[in-house]
């Protein structure tokens, strides 16, 4: 398809601006340099412009449109009613620089979503200000570093870090400044405790862990796991990104974790396709929470005399008289973000926690879990399971046998979905499993979906052993057909080049 450039000539537009009725200044005027290049503006009409972007939308797949079962992702449906609320006007037409006192009610948004976390996480602070949840991964590594140093252990430079990590763990870790240790994983998918110990020692500044892991698995050995971490004098890391199997059940600081990033645009409710919105908020215990980033909201009396959340009303809420107004840690790592974060994500986040309240929250984790393990038990007597043993949210396949028995890769069955309207599943990851392709059904899926997907796979299967060559060549409905990825990664095309046409006469 042509792109917006492409379409219409200089001279069509949309629509007519008003007269200026403020008086017009130009660059010049301000001091300010001018363009040397021309300014590339797409000319079209709104009946183009139209087009292209309907055409656009047809060529995209989000959760609206089908099955999206990226494993690590949780790429689920999100209720239109968190969208409501994110765009209720006393939300939108805020200003991070207007008096405190104007936005009592976005305070309020940021403190009783902190306290909801702290409870589902087992955490004592939060700062919203991370972006994502690898910019928490690296924020939360911020604050074990700056407790380490406070009480004077230089010495600790290393990040243990599970070969079955998230790929930013052992980046976040590396552009913090530590030196990154891997450990392997043992024969059952989980961390090998013998590896763990001889890892562990006075240079262990802490771990990296997710738990449900990669592999979709509950460490059975998580507090020892911690203890051997807190007993070398090191700090236990969690990585939330696979919290929706467990949120509302079982909890990180009661599992021995000191620091946990969670993600909003994952677990909590919102849209995340497409590189955005995301927020990664990082949670604490008490003793870190003095070296949080940017601002926490604090609550005080109306004559300025401080109290504390209990005192100043329950859930959250505000006695009379008591205000609430941002306060920087006393031993703060310093800001590493604008402002206080991407807080209508937190909107959307409070309204979903609100809406599911206390009996809601374990109910979805115990949705993703069950609908993981109906199709992987429906799926492993054709596509092998990589760990065979009840899973959480999601689960491993190994496409190893498959491939060497039919030539048919992990690569061709994640294309083939796309025929049948599918999302594919995350493909080659974890590295520790050959052909992997990791599932992650999600809870808001019906088992009628599960069903019709299972059947898709088996079908493929069968494919796979009358015509692989049809495989081979999939997809073949959808608007682009297989790309050159080697030459897309080796000389990627990131940039339109402009072409100045010549006058016709």
């Amino acid at each position: 398809m042509k792109l917006i450039f492409e379409r219409g000539k200089e001279g069509q537009r949309c629509s007519i601006l008003p007269p200026c009725d403020v008086p017009e200044v130009t660059l010049k005027e301000l001091g300010i340099p001018e363009r040397k290049e021309k300014l590339h503006l797409p000319h079209v009409s709104e009946n183009e412009l139209s087009r292209h972007y309907t055409e656009l939308g047809k060529q995209v797949h989000g959760v609206n449109h089908g099955f999206y079962p990226l494993g690590s992702c949780t790429m689920k449906y999100n209720p239109k009613v968190n969208e409501k609320a994110a765009a209720l006007p006393g939300f939108t037409g805020v200003h991070p620089l207007q008096p405190e006192h104007t936005v009592q009610g976005c305070l309020e948004v940021l403190q009783q979503t902190e306290k909801l976390l702290c409870e589902i996480t087992g955490m004592d602070a939060v700062t919203f200000q991370p972006a994502a949840g690898a910019h928490g991964e690296f924020t939360g590594l911020l604050l074990i570093k700056a407790w380490h140093a406070s009480r004077g252990d230089r010495k600790r430079t290393k990040i243990i870090v599970p070969d079955s990590a998230h790929g930013t763990n052992p980046a976040s870790a590396a552009m913090a400044g530590f030196e990154v240790v891997s450990i392997p994983s043992g024969p059952d998918g989980c961390v090998d405790l013998e590896a763990l110990r001889q890892a562990a020692g006075d240079d262990t500044a802490g771990l990296m862990l997710t738990n449900p892991n990669t592999v979709g698995l509950f460490d059975r050995n998580i507090l020892e796991i911690t203890s051997i971490i807190h007993e070398a004098g090191g700090l236990a890391y969690y990585d939330g990104a696979n919290l929706n199997a467990v949120m509302g059940i079982v909890r990180p600081g009661d599992m021995g974790f000191d620091v946990v990033h969670v993600n909003l645009h994952k677990t909590f409710s919102t849209p995340h396709g497409g590189g955005g919105p995301g927020s990664g908020p990082v949670g604490c215990k008490a003793f870190l929470a003095d070296f949080l980033p940017g601002k926490q909201v604090r609550c005080s009396r109306g004559d300025g005399e401080k109290a504390g959340t209990e005192e100043a009303g329950t859930e959250g809420t505000r006695t009379e008289g008591a205000m609430l107004h941002f306060e920087a840690p006393s031993r703060s790592v310093g800001s590493v973000r604008s402002f206080y974060g991407n807080f209508l994500v937190v909107v959307r986040a409070l309204t979903y926690i609100l809406m599911l309240g206390r009996e809601g929250i374990p109910a979805a984790a115990r949705g993703a879990v069950l609908n993981a393990n109906y199709m992987m038990e429906k799926l492993k007597d054709l596509y092998p399971v990589a760990y065979d043993q009840t899973c959480m949210h999601e689960f491993v396949l190994s496409l190893e046998g498959l491939k060497k028995e039919t030539g048919v890769t992990a690569m061709d069955v994640a294309k083939a979905l796309l025929d049948y309207g599918i999302h594919p599943p995350t493909m080659y990851f974890p590295l520790i499993v050959h052909e992997a392709l990791m599932i992650e059904p999600t809870e808001t899926e019906s088992r009628e979906t599960l069903d019709t997907v299972i059947g898709v796979f088996r079908e493929i299967r069968e494919t796979a052993k009358t015509d692989p060559q049809k495989l081979h060549d999939a997809p073949h409905t959808t608007y682009i057909r297989r790309p050159d990825e080697v030459q897309a990664a080796r000389k990627p095309v990131l940039r339109y080049e402009f072409v100045e046409k010549e006058e016709t006469v």
